[in-house]
């Protein structure tokens, strides 16, 4: 069973950066594409980004290109979420996930495991 573990979210001023982490336990996960979602009050989860296994392919949503890098240490099993450019428009839960599969893709269903979510809020 694998368990992921989201830190380094926090109250941030809009303009702000944060970097968010995502630790892996119970097995590797170097065959594994990973991804982050996030969810606001109201709203449905939505996908962030997602890397694949080796990490050289990288996925986003259209809403965070070019403000947000994901990336992962397969040596460490931990991916992280390099945000930068904060507006109130992403505060949210912020989601950690693995896939079933080694390629990133976009849609909840292909992710097996789930963190419990980190809470960023951007607020002034």
């Amino acid at each position: 069973q694998v368990q992921l573990v989201e830190s380094g979210g926090r109250l941030v001023q809009p303009g702000g950066s944060l970097r968010l982490s995502c630790a892996a336990s119970g097995r590797t996960l170097d065959n594994n594409a990973m991804g982050w979602f996030r969810q606001a009050p109201g709203k449905e989860r939505e996908f962030v980004a997602a890397i694949s296994r080796s990490g050289g392919i990288i996925r986003y949503g259209d809403s965070v290109k070019g403000r947000f890098t994901i990336s992962r240490d397969n040596a460490e099993n931990t991916e992280y979420l390099q945000i930068n450019s904060l507006n109130p428009d992403d505060t949210a839960v912020y989601y950690c996930a693995a896939s079933k599969n080694p390629w990133p893709e976009m849609m909840k269903a292909s992710y097996d495991y789930w963190g419990q979510g980190t809470q960023v809020t951007v607020s002034s």
